[in-house]
């Protein structure tokens, strides 16, 4: 059975369409659609009911399909094990990550990696949103967040408090909180949809209702309006460490409560297999990370 018709299937089947797994496997429609009828042949069964524009297992699919993945991570481990002896990553890399710690951390990273691994390509996926790893072919997001989706795997890299910050203009004309009571008085800056800042007192969680007229899809954004004086936000304290040190902002410490700290996760789909390419970046990332002095754990 040749892997490179099974993976065909595999990518039809998160891809939704054979068109879109021709792209992300780097290959023309044609061949997709030659190797997956390959794959059906050998088998003897068909696999996939397909048309133009969608695609839906077979019962005969559904059964093959976990072999299938299988079958995959294990030539994938294998291959990983051999190249691991050269310290080499190659293949395609993608990463998601948020456009903030994208900016901060990923893409500084990239002249570096791609020079010490000359057969790796790399992917970046700037988003606040958390992908659905398995249908976008992501190999690895970053995030800072609580996690919630018990499917995936997080590894956890560095600790990732946060700070209420502002500008010294708008401190100057509207004054500083020094308690959560006061800060629901200020014009706060938080993400769409967010109603709402966690803080801990007392090792309790405090939630305290926002007063705003502006929100902003990414945290960049948040950040950009309180640099311009339009009101405090709360931003992690690696993306605003820079200007705290040159007073461009400055730090609000409120004496009853303390921003909810976030942790910074690798995040992947599967414990079966961690690609050499994948614990590379890793280790990579945990590198620039403890450069920048934020605590975490050893690989």
């Amino acid at each position: 059975m040749n892997t490179e018709d099974v993976a065909v299937f595999t990518a039809a089947v998160s891809a939704g369409t054979l068109a879109a797994a021709a792209r992300r496997l780097g290959i023309a429609p044609m061949e997709a659609s030659r190797r997956l009828a390959n794959l059906e042949t050998t088998l003897g069964a068909r696999l996939l009911h397909r048309t133009t524009r969608s695609l839906s297992l077979t019962s005969d699919g559904e059964a093959f399909l976990p072999y299938a993945q299988n079958l995959l991570e294990s030539e994938q481990e294998a291959r990983a094990v051999l190249r691991a002896d050269t310290g080499e990553a190659s293949g395609l890399l993608r990463v998601s990550a948020s456009v903030a710690f994208g900016i901060k951390f990923v893409a500084p990273l990239v002249p570096r990696l791609l020079a010490r691994h000359p057969e790796l390509r790399l992917s970046l996926d700037l988003t606040d949103a958390m992908p659905d790893l398995v249908a976008t072919g992501t190999d690895l997001a970053i995030r800072i967040a609580r996690l919630r989706d018990s499917s995936l795997i997080a590894q956890k890299l560095a600790d990732g408090p946060r700070v209420l910050v502002a500008s010294r203009d708008y401190l100057a004309q509207h004054g500083t909180p020094t308690s959560t009571d006061e800060l629901v008085d200020h014009i706060c800056l938080p993400l769409t949809g967010r109603t709402h800042w966690t803080f801990t007192a007392h090792g309790k969680e405090k939630q305290v209702r926002l007063s705003t007229r502006f929100y902003a899809s990414t945290a960049e954004g948040c950040h950009a309006a309180c640099r311009a004086g339009a009101g405090i936000a709360l931003l992690a304290h690696w993306n605003v460490a820079d200007e705290l040190r040159s007073g461009r902002l400055i730090p609000i410490e409120l004496k009853d409560a303390a921003p909810e700290s976030f942790t910074i996760w690798a995040v992947y789909p599967s414990t079966r297999l961690l690609p050499h390419k994948v614990r590379v970046f890793i280790a990579e990332l945990r590198h620039a990370l403890a450069e920048a002095g934020l605590a975490g754990v050893t690989a």
